[in-house]
């Protein structure tokens, strides 16, 4: 195994996008659950998914200060693009992004955690 397979897999003060990835799909389906598409329920579920996730993350335990954004969108065929670029250490910093759907909203959330030195 390489050194970035290992830093990959989660090893020893990295950051574990697959487990990120785990916290907020949980936290997505606790908020908006089964729920259909609703204009005057977006700021709450947005507001919600990014508390819950952020909450979870940081009751790990682990040193990392996070930033989590979410994006959620009712599905009509209009695309939605996303990018995210970051300049930090590649051995201890890390993102993940969870794309989530039903059968009538996408929901897109991002993580990203930089360890505090």
């Amino acid at each position: 195994m390489t050194a970035m397979e290992e830093y990959n897999n989660g090893s020893e003060g990295s950051f574990n996008s697959e487990e990120a990835d785990a916290i907020v799909k949980e936290c997505i389906e606790g908020v908006v659950g089964a729920d259909d598409y609703s204009q005057n329920l977006v700021n709450k579920w947005t507001a919600g998914i990014v508390e819950r996730s952020l909450t979870q993350l940081v009751k790990q335990g682990k040193a990392y200060k996070y930033i989590v954004t979410c994006a959620v969108m009712q599905k009509t065929g209009a695309g939605l693009h996303t990018a995210n670029s970051c300049y930090w250490d590649t051995a201890l910093d890390g993102s993940c992004t969870v794309r989530w759907e039903n059968r009538t909203m996408y929901c897109v959330v991002s993580v990203f955690a930089v360890a505090v030195a």
